[in-house]
């Protein structure tokens, strides 16, 4: 999952939230220490702060209740990744050291692997924050959870909907330093061409490049011209790629995913228009997910900034519910339960582990840049035979 977006909003969530948290209940002898290996800083700090802004919210109203499954205190203890792989894996150790049941790890298939690899021999279950690579959970066993809709299912959603807006040839541009900028837009790619579509052309760039001119230009000079562009590049290179291709009177369309879906790319205004991502939810008048947005807002002090939010507070339920079922704060107990949820009610829709490879089965919505704000297109679960395997 991504990394840059308003470094300054995630020194907010540092300030606000603190370095290091306890979250301890008057209400329960008994508890339960959950570490979060999160960025407080470096590029991931934007969308690790606020899922772990709604994760708090989160176990903060269960203590109030009670605890997990009505009887375990959460104690939430956080520890910074500075956004390093390495850097996980010693604060995934030290979180170990300090007791830890249940691991948090961050919005990126890389650094989730590291302190997964410390967590599965032990048997303590890990949930990333909003990590959505499907190879996220093969890559280190049975122990570890995604919790955003998968790479592969986004990809999906946004593919069927290009098809059906009568779209029939794309250029995919990848690149091979992180697995969501690198495997999205080619799961994109073969769900489009099993639908019908044509891939044209295929580029690649280098993530905190300033420089598109080169795939700009490969792309103004093919001979058959692409009625759709499919990416996932995010910050800081989706901005800088966007003005640069309109900046050279390329106006076709654009196709991304959950990690445009920022306050930054929104500010881009008319530049974006058309252009179009993925969220977890959306919030319908009337909606569990416009309710949670009222109750954040009043809890944090800001609005949500997108689904982050929501998706560090579902984490939560999904913990809750899990403790519940197992009867005990015994990891494996908790696992196995978390491994078996079968149409949970969370906020933004219906969640299932059972009979997946622990990436959940969940809504995706479909969003689209319009005079400088993200639209509702609609909500869908992509049907799973048309889903690519990892």
């Amino acid at each position: 999952m991504p990394k840059l977006y308003r470094l300054h909003r995630a020194a907010l969530y540092a300030a606000v939230f603190g370095m290091t948290l306890a979250l301890v209940s008057k209400a329960s002898a008994e508890e339960i220490i959950i570490g979060a290996a999160t960025a407080q800083t470096g590029g991931l700090a934007p969308y690790d702060q606020p899922a772990l802004a709604g994760l708090r919210m989160a176990l903060d109203e269960l203590n109030a209740k009670g605890g997990l499954g009505g009887k375990y205190t959460a104690k939430l203890i956080i520890k910074d990744t500075r956004s390093d792989t390495a850097q996980t894996a010693t604060v995934a150790q030290e979180l170990i050291d300090a007791g830890a049941k249940i691991m948090i790890t961050p919005c990126d298939a890389d650094p989730s692997i590291s302190a997964g690899q410390l967590t599965q021999p032990l048997g303590i279950p890990t949930l990333t924050l909003c990590g959505s690579a499907p190879v996220l959970t093969a890559a280190v066993g049975d122990v570890m959870f995604g919790t955003y809709p998968a790479d592969n299912v986004q990809a999906t959603a946004v593919a069927n909907f290009a098809i059906a807006e009568g779209k029939k040839k794309v250029y995919l541009l990848t690149s091979p330093d992180s697995t969501y900028t690198a495997n999205l837009p080619e799961y994109f790619g073969k769900v489009f061409e099993k639908k019908g579509g044509a891939v044209v052309g295929r580029g690649t760039f280098t993530m905190g490049q300033p420089d598109f001119s080169a795939e700009i230009t490969n792309i103004k000079s093919l001979a058959d011209q692409p009625d759709l562009i499919m990416t996932a590049a995010y910050e800081p290179d989706f901005p800088a790629f966007i003005q640069q291709l309109r900046g050279a009177g390329v106006a076709v369309p654009v196709y991304g995913a959950d990690a445009i879906g920022t306050p930054t790319v929104k500010g881009l205004g008319k530049l974006v228009d058309g252009v179009v991502y993925t969220a977890a939810g959306y919030a319908e008048p009337g909606s569990k997910l416009e309710a949670f947005n009222t109750a954040f807002a009043k809890y944090a002090g800001h609005a949500p900034e997108s689904t982050y939010e929501v998706n560090g507070y579902e984490i939560g339920l999904i913990l809750d519910q899990a403790v519940k079922t197992a009867g005990s704060d015994d990891p494996k107990a908790i696992r196995d339960a978390i491994a078996g949820l079968k149409d949970f009610d969370g906020i933004t829709g219906k969640i299932t582990y059972a009979g997946t490879d622990r990436m959940p089965l969940r809504p995706v919505a479909l969003m689209r840049y319009e005079g400088g704000e993200g639209k509702h297109i609609q909500t869908m679960i992509p049907d799973a035979a048309d889903v690519p395997a990892p």
